[in-house]
């Protein structure tokens, strides 16, 4: 298994920004993937999961803001994060499975400041 997120950037509050992952080494359509964050100091946080057939989790701190999708055909799940606040600041990992728990990629960062 292997995952390879990217796109995390440091961006005002307010502002964009669009978290990929590609995904190897496993069935990908047939597995529901995940979003988690982990914040300097705290625990991990469950963002968001995307089912294999459709079905979405979004967090509530996130709901409004936050869009989990995924392209089967190029093995990649997506993540749009829209009005980024700087309680969003953290470590992004994506993760196979439903939930916070299976086997992460290397992480990008995302910083929003004020």
């Amino acid at each position: 298994v292997q995952l390879v997120e990217s796109g995390g950037d440091s961006v005002q509050s307010g502002g964009s920004l669009r978290l990929s992952c590609v995904a190897s080494g496993f069935a990908f359509s047939t597995q529901a993937m995940t979003w988690v964050r982990q914040a300097p100091g705290k625990e991990l946080e469950w963002v968001a999961s995307i089912s294999d057939f459709g079905p979405t989790y979004i967090d509530n701190s996130v709901k409004g803001r936050f869009t989990i999708s995924r392209d089967n055909a190029k093995s990649s799940v997506y993540l749009q994060m829209d009005n980024l606040k700087p309680e969003d600041t953290g470590v992004y990992y994506c993760a196979k499975g439903w939930g916070p728990y299976g086997t992460k990629g290397q992480g990008t960062q995302v910083t929003v400041s004020s």
